[in-house]
Parts: C-alpha cells; sequence; structure tokens
C-alpha cells in the first residue's frame, strides 16, 4: 500500500495534529465550550461540514459518560463561518453500554446576537467491547492503487472558490470518478477516494467524521457545479479503523427538487466497514 509514499516523513499522532488542535474546545462551564473555527477546513468558503461534526463529537464525547460515537445525526442550520463559536451539550440519557446527548453550535451576527448553525443528537458507546463477530455482504470499493489515482493538485484545474482543506488532507480520487474535473461527468453520481489527514495522523472514530464529507460533491459528476450545502446528515460508526489509509465511496441514485442525497461507506487497511452515512444535500439547478 503506497502510504509511506504519500505521507510526511514526520508523522502527526493522534491528539497531535493540525485536525486535534483546529477541533480543540476550551470548557467554559459544565457542557459550555468554546472554540474558534478555523478558515483551514472550509471549501468554495464554507467550513466543511464534516470537520463541524467533528468539533460537535469531540465536545459530545467530554460531556458524556462514554467516547465514541456510535450515530451521530446533524442538521446544519445555518452556515458556519470562520472564527469564534459556542458549543453547548445537553446529556439526554447515561447508562451502562451507550449514553445518547445533543450539542448545538452557535456563533454571533453583526449584532451580536447567537445564531444557532448546527444541531446535533447523538449516542456514544465503547467500539473496544463490541463483539468480533460480523456477517456481511458489503464489500470494499474497487479503488486503484493509490499512485494510479488523482489528488486536487493534479487537476487541470482548482474548484472554484476556496478550497483550503484540501491541503489539509490526502486525497486521491479514483480516476473513473474525475469526469467532472475535464468537463466530461459521468452522469452516474459516484465518488470514491483513498483519504488520509496530510500530516500523517491516523484515522479514529473522530475522524470517520470528517471523512464522510470531505469528498468532492457526486452533484459533480451528475453535471452540476456550485456550492452543494448539507441540510442533515447522519453518521454510523462501526468500529475503531486500523492504522493506514482509508477508502471512501459515496453514491447518489436520486435527484429530485433540487436536494439529493449521498450515501457514504468508509473502508479500513484492514478491509472492513468503519462508518455508513447518509446526507440530505441541496443542489442549485439551472
Amino acid at each position: 500500500m503506497p502510504e509511506a509514499a504519500t505521507a510526511p516523513a514526520t508523522r502527526a499522532t493522534i491528539g497531535d495534529s493540525e485536525f486535534d488542535r483546529d477541533t480543540a474546545l476550551t470548557r467554559r462551564a459544565p457542557g459550555v465550550y468554546d472554540i474558534d473555527l478555523s478558515a483551514g477546513w472550509t471549501i468554495i468558503s464554507a467550513v466543511n461540514g464534516g470537520y463541524l461534526l467533528a468539533v460537535l463529537g469531540r465536545a459530545l464525547a467530554d460531556a458524556l459518560p462514554h467516547a465514541d460515537p456510535f450515530t451521530i445525526s446533524a442538521h446544519y442550520l445555518t452556515a458556519s463561518q470562520p472564527g469564534p463559536a459556542v458549543v453547548r451539550t445537553d446529556v439526554v440519557r447515561t447508562g451502562r453500554t451507550l449514553s445518547t446527548g445533543q450539542a448545538s453550535l452557535f456563533q454571533y451576527d453583526d449584532e451580536g446576537r447567537e445564531v444557532e448553525r448546527i444541531r446535533v443528537l447523538a449516542s456514544y458507546g465503547d467500539l473496544d467491547t463490541l463483539p468480533d463477530d460480523v456477517r456481511t455482504t458489503a464489500r470494499p470499493p474497487a479503488i486503484p492503487p493509490m499512485e494510479h489515482c488523482f489528488g486536487p493538485q493534479d487537476g487541470p484545474a482548482p474548484v472554484d472558490g476556496s478550497s483550503a482543506i484540501a491541503d489539509r488532507l490526502i486525497l486521491k480520487l479514483d480516476p473513473s470518478t474525475l469526469g467532472w474535473a475535464l468537463g466530461q461527468p459521468s452522469g452516474k453520481g459516484e465518488m470514491r477516494a483513498w483519504f488520509g489527514l496530510a500530516d500523517g495522523r491516523e484515522p479514529d472514530p473522530l475522524s470517520l467524521l470528517l471523512a464522510v464529507d470531505a469528498l468532492p460533491p457526486t452533484a459533480f459528476e451528475i453535471g452540476l457545479k456550485g456550492w452543494v450545502p448539507t441540510v442533515e446528515l447522519t453518521v454510523h460508526v462501526r468500529c475503531r479503523p486500523a492504522p493506514g489509509p482509508l477508502r471512501v465511496s459515496i453514491t447518489t441514485r436520486n435527484l429530485a427538487g433540487g436536494f439529493l442525497e449521498e450515501d457514504a461507506e468508509v473502508w479500513d487497511s484492514a478491509d472492513r466497514l468503519v462508518a455508513q452515512s447518509r446526507q440530505l444535500a441541496r443542489v442549485r439547478l439551472g
């Protein structure tokens, strides 16, 4: 696996990487956290939804007695901007194996009033206690070796707008899902890629919340352009990922009424399905 050719010589560790620093929160009071949302995780001038979900996921990991997200559902209410934000959490229920909590992220308008950006409901547990029994018909996506795939730096032209997030990722796209970048979208609504963090930090449950929303929108391969804002995103974390690059596969089967769904699967280096997600997103037609 060509990980060594793409990861930096000095690898960041979990807890000591740009991703960890940019999702770190300061506890102001029980259940209340401050954060400065980094401009480093923007795409087309918008803060990436997966990064935002990881911020809220980290707050809930601190607020709840269990550390690992099992399922987390977010509604994106208004567009987040880089800069100061506050996260408020609430413990809904605690149990022996699962705890449930909710969280909201707020920013401030020009008059200093709080505006809710995202609201999340999640259940947390301990992934290390789950049984090893796996019965599945799912198969890892067929993606060419990493050296035969292409990243943002290989394209003929960048996507219009800011794409600062691309500098923080190892993202190598399957050539068969890159027609949009050449002006020849396939129309299939598929996107597949190798995924990792550019500083070499290994994947963990928190970074899986980023991985499901880090690829270019499947709308590009349908022939659409521009921002595709997330309305709702639900992620299921199935197990703790093994070290090494991840493979992410995203598909859209239905675009109707100006909305589409994206179903994502994330597979680790041990060929395990480690996360799944579905999101509803708005598209601009015409």
